[in-house]
């Protein structure tokens, strides 16, 4: 496969190129520059600490249309007797502590380094990472972050220390953005759980369409979204 190499500079080639895997980039850096472009174009880092920093674009694209939310009779009980009381960006940095710390089946370790706590929550600090929490007797028992760009909220990661207490933050979140005008939050990759909520497939190119009329014209003050020149890209070859 090929791997493009990501100079200095926060420009990425177009989230089409990723292999069957999804794996685009490899290189750069985690500064909030670069991580608003790399999401404004289907982009997004993960990799194991230690590993060198891997961009990802997986096609088809798990998504979430918020007007599409299907709540469960069992979590619609939960939520109609207020089991948890539920927040918004009350509690970022340990959300997102408590994410990395969660062990996730078939893992080994967490993507969530202490070199990407810090990138987000430094996002967090201006305004574009947020947290929904879910609180019960005054102790944090679950919840979410991603980012908000426009009208996509782009889903990071999510933990539950008690039953259905990340799904209550989320099914109280979506209704929300739904009010602020999102459309859609990506869901990255496919999991039942989040399958359960309504998330379904759609092709990267279907995803890169609604980023294009539902993020870009919010984000005017980000320039260069990617590589204008895709000869000129630093490609670096391996194989399987």
């Amino acid at each position: 496969m090929t791997l493009y190499q990501l100079g200095p500079e926060p420009f990425f080639p177009p989230a089409t190129l990723a292999d069957k895997n999804g794996l685009l980039a490899i290189g750069g850096d985690l500064s909030p520059e670069r991580l608003i472009i790399a999401y404004m174009n289907g982009i997004f880092p993960w990799f194991s600490e230690g590993d060198p920093l891997l961009w990802w674009a997986p096609n088809p694209r798990f998504v979430l249309f918020t007007k599409e939310l299907h709540i469960s009779k069992s979590l619609a009980k939960v939520l109609r007797h207020e089991l948890y009381d539920v927040t918004f960006d009350k509690a970022f940095p340990q959300v997102i502590a408590a994410c990395a710390a969660t062990p996730r089946p078939g893992q080994d370790g967490t993507w969530i380094t202490p070199e990407m706590q810090k990138a987000y929550i430094n996002l967090h600090h201006l305004g574009i990472a947020h947290s929904a929490e879910s609180w019960q007797n005054g102790q944090l028992l679950g919840g979410l972050y991603g980012l908000q760009l426009g009208k996509v909220f782009f889903g990071e990661s999510m933990f539950s220390h008690a039953p259905n207490s990340s799904k209550a933050a989320f099914a109280t979140l979506v209704p929300l953005l739904r009010e602020q005008g999102v459309q859609l939050i990506d869901c990255q990759m496919e999991t039942a759980y989040l399958a359960s909520f309504g998330a379904k497939m759609i092709s990267i190119k279907e995803f890169l369409a609604y980023l294009q009329s539902a993020v870009r014209p919010y984000m005017a003050g980000i320039a260069n979204y990617s590589w204008p020149h895709l000869d000129n890209l630093d490609k670096k070859a391996t194989h399987n």
